[in-house]
C-alpha cells in the first residue's frame, strides 16, 4: 500500500512540466509574501531585491527570491500567462533541466544587471532610466524575457502575440525587441516603476544562451526553423 502512495505521488511530480512548478512556486510565494507584508512591511526585504542592500553584502538570496514573488496580483497574472504561453514549448526544445537553470540564471543575471545599474547609475534623472538603488524590485519579468530571447535566436521566426492583442502577430525578431523598446519609452513617459534594466537583462542572457545553442546544435536548430517557418 505504502509503495503504491509513493508510486502515484512520483507520477504526479513527474507528470507536471517544469513551467506549471514554476507557476506553482510563483503563485505560493506571492501568497507567502502579502502574508508576511501585511503581518510586518519591513519582511520586504526577505523577499524583493533591493540594489542597496545587495551592494552591502545584504539579503543576497534575494536575487532568487525575486524572481517568484511578485506586487499585486494582477503583476502576477500577467507574468504567469506569458510564461504558461512561452515555457512549455522552451522546455520542450531545450530539456527540463536546462529549462529550469536557464530561467533561473536569466532571472539572475536580470537581477545582478538592475543592481549594478541602479546602484551606480540610479541617480537624478537616470533613476528613471536604471532605477532607484533605494527601491525593492519583484517579479519574473526578467527570467521571462530570457526565454523570449532565447526564442529571438533560435527561432527567430517563430509568431508573437501581445497578450491584450491575441489577433496581432509578429515575428520574434520583430516582436521581442518592439516590446522591450515600447515598454521603457512608456515607463519613461508616465514615470512608471517597471524594471527595464532587468527585461533587458533577462533578453542579453536569453540571446547569449540561443546563440550558444544555436552554434552548437546546429541541425537540431535547422530542423526546428524548418518546422516554425
Amino acid at each position: 500500500m505504502q509503495e503504491r502512495f509513493f508510486e502515484k505521488r512520483e507520477s504526479l511530480i513527474e507528470r507536471l512540466s517544469a513551467t506549471n512548478w514554476i507557476i506553482l512556486i510563483s503563485v505560493i510565494a506571492y501568497i507567502l509574501f502579502i502574508l508576511a507584508y501585511y503581518a510586518n512591511q519591513n519582511s520586504i526585504s526577505y523577499f524583493a531585491l533591493k540594489p542597496k542592500n545587495i551592494l552591502e553584502g545584504n539579503y543576497i538570496w534575494t536575487l532568487v527570491t525575486h524572481i517568484f514573488v511578485h506586487g499585486s496580483f494582477f503583476h502576477l497574472f500577467i507574468n504567469m500567462f506569458a510564461l504558461f504561453s512561452l515555457g512549455g514549448l522552451c522546455e520542450k526544445i531545450i530539456g527540463k533541466k536546462r529549462y529550469i537553470l536557464f530561467y533561473l540564471c536569466a532571472g539572475i543575471f536580470a537581477g545582478i544587471l538592475s543592481v549594478v545599474m541602479a546602484g551606480y547609475f540610479g541617480h537624478g534623472f537616470w533613476e528613471r532610466v536604471f532605477g532607484s538603488p533605494n527601491v525593492e524590485m519583484v517579479g519574473a519579468s526578467g527570467a521571462i524575457f530570457g526565454i523570449a530571447g532565447l526564442f529571438m535566436l533560435l527561432l527567430p521566426k517563430i509568431k508573437f502575440q501581445i497578450i491584450f492583442l491575441p489577433f496581432f502577430s509578429l515575428p520574434a525578431y520583430i516582436m521581442v525587441p518592439l516590446v522591450l523598446a515600447l515598454t521603457w519609452i512608456v515607463a519613461l513617459a508616465a514615470n512608471l516603476p517597471i524594471g527595464n534594466v532587468a527585461h533587458f537583462g533577462g533578453f542579453m542572457a536569453g540571446m547569449a544562451y540561443g546563440y550558444y545553442l544555436r552554434i552548437k546544435y546546429k541541425r537540431k536548430v535547422m530542423m526546428l526553423e524548418r518546422y516554425f517557418k
